[in-house]
């Protein structure tokens, strides 16, 4: 019976989620007009109202670990769910995302992200991908902030081993910028697929920072073993040994 309930909690708040962000969107599309700020306020709040309601609705807290930066660093994640894009953007003052091409054609998240200076990037040209970021990003840096990453590059489920993608190296390099790992087991509790979220407590975790100046393949070691240890100790403290 509660499995079936927390089927139900679930379909409850996945359709409140969508509704919240047409609603945020349109409140806060003025401001988003006027400034890059207003954009940024606005998905602030929107990250904000999901943590709220996920808590409640679903059962599921969000529990933040380590120092979230507020200077100009790399922020490479640990990416398992649309939850941690939203708790981890929601936990640095000024962040933004490298993200697939196509996204910038979506709705609300296309404009606002466009707007607070998301990078969009066609990834099925890996070299080309490459360079487009470096010299977006280059082109950006004037306006500090937090630009955020995904190594390896799409949504990871707990337990599953993929590839750390050298673009975040390349990144590295180029832009010679510390770069803070952040581990979480998020996907624990909010699957890669599916509708059904449990309740528990989702940990982000920002880990020691990476100053730059190691070489890539060096930097790129040191990153996926800060972030696979860290994530699988999350995994396990929230029950999952898988």
């Amino acid at each position: 019976m509660s499995t079936a309930i927390q089927w139900v909690r679930s379909l409850i708040f996945n359709a409140q989620m969508y509704v919240a962000m047409l609603v945020v969107g349109i409140l806060y599309l003025p401001a988003a007009i006027i400034s890059a700020n207003g954009a940024l306020a606005g998905c602030h709040a929107y990250c904000r109202y999901i943590r709220w309601s996920a808590s409640w609705i679903i059962g599921l807290k969000c529990e933040i670990r380590g120092e979230p930066p507020t200077d100009e660093v790399m922020v490479a994640p640990k990416h398992q769910s649309f939850l941690d894009v939203l708790i981890i953007f929601g936990a640095i003052p000024r962040g933004k995302f490298i993200f697939k091409a196509i996204l910038k054609y979506a709705p609300i998240i296309g404009q606002f992200g466009l707007r607070i200076g998301c990078i969009p990037v066609d990834r099925g040209k890996r070299g080309q991908a490459i360079k487009k970021m470096v010299a977006d990003v280059k082109a950006g840096r004037a306006v500090p902030g937090q630009l955020i990453i995904y190594p390896q590059g799409t949504r990871i489920a707990p337990g599953v081993k993929a590839p750390y993608k050298i673009g975040t190296g390349a990144l590295y390099r180029e832009l010679n910028q510390p770069v803070v790992p952040v581990a979480t087991n998020v996907g624990v509790f909010w699957p890669k697929r599916g509708i059904l979220r449990k309740p528990g407590t989702a940990v982000f975790e920002f880990l020691p920072r990476i100053e730059p100046g190691l070489a890539v393949d060096e930097f790129m070691d040191r990153l996926e073993t800060d972030i696979e240890a860290a994530s699988d100790r999350l995994n396990r403290e929230a029950g999952f040994y898988g």
